[in-house]
């Protein structure tokens, strides 16, 4: 560990507990403590100082022990009812208790408590933080049904991108398509809160079903709800070379090359 610290919420990330974002809700609902003392968001661990996250000690995969845990990258199916979340406020299974696997592993990003569908696991900090920062720029497909059927002036207006007033944004344009009478299917790039939701209400319409069909090259497939399994070679590779991608393109663009 560099003598001037490294910040608890990376610590933490490193250690395999959760992500950066999940330890930064943790700190701030007084879950982490540093020597014994509730920890402040922004605060640093300092060489030979001991953590505790919900009163278990917590111990870097790396820089201390110049150890890091095998990497584990899962593919799970998410059931509705489930959260992605392990505050103690949801009063609800999380998506950790529920896989139950041996090590350590957290999200990468959320799906809704109602939604059902793939999501990425893993006790990769790196990995979630790269994808977290791409801005959601990463394709992510869904199968909605809704209360009633869908109309080709209901998919052009997904297309073309919703007003959310209450979020004061307009969505950014999509793909979209019909999938039967009264389902469709969505690829979004931009991960605003409940946003499917949000915007079939904005057109008249109830979200009876949603269920998170693919992340980037990675797809649910058959898995049941509840199952998963591990990336496989092919997957991993291709996701880190979409990342790179998404990095550089955003890269480009804060510098105005784009």
């Amino acid at each position: 560990m560099d003598a001037n610290g490294i910040r608890l919420n990376k610590y933490l990330s490193e250690a395999g507990i959760c992500s950066r974002r999940e330890a930064d809700r943790l700190i701030e609902t007084g879950k982490v403590k540093i020597d014994g003392q509730a920890a402040v968001p922004g605060q640093k661990v300092l060489p030979g100082q001991s953590v505790t996250v919900k009163g278990r000690s917590v111990s870097a995969a790396k820089g201390e022990t110049g150890h890091k845990a095998e990497p584990v990258f899962l593919a799970v199916h998410k059931p509705r009812g489930v959260v992605c979340t392990t505050s103690d406020k949801d009063r609800a299974p999380n998506i950790v208790d529920l896989v139950h696997y041996p090590v350590r592993i957290y999200p990468i990003g959320r799906l809704d408590k109602e939604s059902e569908g793939l999501i990425l696991m893993t006790n990769q900090g790196d990995l979630v933080n790269k994808i977290m920062r791409s801005g959601n720029a990463h394709e992510k497909e869904y199968l909605v049904k809704v209360n009633r059927p869908v109309t080709d002036d209901f998919i052009r207006k997904m297309r073309k991108g919703v007003t959310l007033s209450e979020l004061d944004v307009t969505t950014k344009p999509c793909f979209a398509e019909k999938a039967g009478e009264k389902t469709f299917r969505i690829v979004l790039t931009q991960g605003l809160n409940r946003q499917i939701r949000r915007m079939c209400t904005q057109l008249g319409f109830e979200v009876r079903m949603l269920k998170r069909m693919r992340i980037m090259n990675i797809e649910l497939g058959d898995l049941k709800p509840g199952a998963y399994r591990e990336l496989s070679r092919r997957e991993y590779h291709q996701m880190k070379e979409s990342l790179k991608l998404d990095q550089s393109s955003l890269s480009r663009t804060e510098k105005g090359e784009i």
